[in-house]
C-alpha cells in the first residue's frame, strides 16, 4: 500500500507563513493565495490519530474540488486550481469565525440534545414528537463558533452572531442564502448516487467585499450521508441508518475504549486497521462521485511530487 503523508515542510516562492491544522497544511503565498495540502492525517474526537491513512488526503481534496466546481454557479468559491491530487490552490479570504452547519435530518449531536429534552437549537424551535433520523420539513442552519485548536466548537444563533459582530446582518443574509442553495445542490447530486445528504458544514469568508465559499465541501469528513435504499424501512423500525461518513472511525475508537477523554489512550492502529480505513475512504469516494478512484503509483515520494507540482504552478 502507498505510504501516507502525515507531515509537510515546504518553502514555496512568496511564502509568508504556514498553518498546520489537524488534517490540512495551509501555505500563505504573498498574502494573496493559499496552497492547501490535504495530508493523510486523520482526526477524531478533536485528536489527531498517530497513523496516517493512505489516499485519504487525495480523496478529500478531489471530492471537494468536484463539488466546488459543481456549485460555482451558486456562489463564488476560493478555488483557483488543483495542481496536485492532494493540493488545492485558492484565493486567500478573510474567513468568518463561524461554521455554517446545515441539517436536513435530526441526528448526531442535534438528536442527542433533542433526546435530552432540548427543543431549541441555535435559536431554532424544534417540534415535539420527532424521532432519530427523521427528516426536517425544511433544512435548518445551526451555526457553530470556530474554536481555537484544542477547544470545542460551540452552537451559536444567528442573532448572537450578528450581535457579537462575527458577521454583519447583510453578510449573514448572503451566507444563509448560499448555505441553503449549496445544501440543496448537494442533496440533488447525492440523490443521483443513491445517497441522502443528511448534514454538512460550510465555511465562508470575504475578499474585496464579496462573500466566498472556502475550504472543503460535501466530503465525508465534513458531511454525513445515508444510503437512500432502506432508509424508510430502517426509520420505521427505529433501526440505525447505513451511513457514509467518517463515523465508522469514531465507532472503532469507541469500541476500543477511546473517546478523546483525559487519560484515554488511542488504540493500536495496526496495518490491517489502517488499510481497512483507507479502503473505506476509497469506497466513500466512489459512492459520492460515481467514479472509480485512481490510486497513485505505490512507493512514490509524495512530498517530492507535491513540491514539484506546486512550484511548477507558482512559476
Amino acid at each position: 500500500m502507498n505510504k501516507a503523508l502525515i507531515k509537510t515542510d515546504f518553502n514555496f516562492k512568496g511564502q509568508k507563513s504556514v498553518y498546520h491544522g489537524k488534517v490540512r497544511d495551509v501555505y500563505n503565498i504573498n498574502n494573496e493565495m493559499l496552497v492547501m495540502v490535504a495530508t493523510d492525517r486523520i482526526s477524531a474526537f478533536d485528536v489527531v490519530l498517530p497513523e496516517g491513512i493512505p489516499y485519504k488526503g487525495q480523496i478529500l481534496n478531489q471530492i471537494a474540488a468536484k463539488f466546488l466546481d459543481a456549485t460555482v454557479d451558486i456562489c463564488p468559491n476560493w478555488k483557483i486550481a488543483t495542481p496536485d491530487p492532494m493540493v488545492t490552490v485558492g484565493l486567500r479570504c478573510e474567513g468568518f469565525p463561524v461554521e455554517m452547519i446545515v441539517r436536513g435530518y435530526l441526528c448526531g449531536s442535534a438528536w442527542r440534545l433533542y433526546k435530552s429534552g432540548v427543543r431549541e437549537i441555535c435559536g431554532i424551535p424544534l417540534p415535539d414528537g420527532m424521532k432519530e433520523n427523521e427528516k426536517f420539513p425544511e433544512p435548518i442552519i445551526t451555526p457553530t463558533t470556530k474554536a481555537e485548536q484544542g477547544m470545542h466548537d460551540e452552537d451559536i444563533s444567528k442573532q448572537e452572531i450578528i450581535a457579537k459582530g462575527l458577521m454583519s446582518a447583510e453578510d449573514y443574509a448572503v451566507v444563509e442564502k448560499y448555505t441553503i442553495e449549496l445544501f440543496r445542490r448537494g442533496t440533488e447530486i447525492a440523490a443521483q448516487r443513491g445517497l441522502i445528504l443528511v448534514d454538512t458544514k460550510y465555511e465562508f469568508g470575504k475578499k474585496e467585499g464579496a462573500v466566498y465559499l472556502m475550504d472543503e465541501i460535501h466530503t465525508p469528513d465534513s458531511s454525513r450521508y445515508f444510503y437512500s435504499e432502506g432508509y424508510e424501512e430502517r426509520f420505521a423500525k427505529g433501526e440505525p441508518q447505513r451511513q457514509l461518513s467518517k463515523e465508522f472511525v469514531r465507532e472503532w475508537l469507541m469500541e476500543n475504549g477511546f473517546q478523546g477523554k483525559a487519560g484515554q489512550v488511542v488504540p493500536e492502529m495496526t496495518s490491517a486497521v489502517v488499510e481497512g480505513i483507507s479502503d473505506r475512504y476509497i469506497e466513500l469516494y466512489e459512492h459520492i462521485t460515481g467514479e472509480t478512484f485512481k490510486r497513485d503509483a505505490g512507493g512514490e515520494d509524495i512530498a517530492g511530487r507535491i513540491e514539484r507540482n506546486v512550484k511548477e504552478f507558482l512559476k
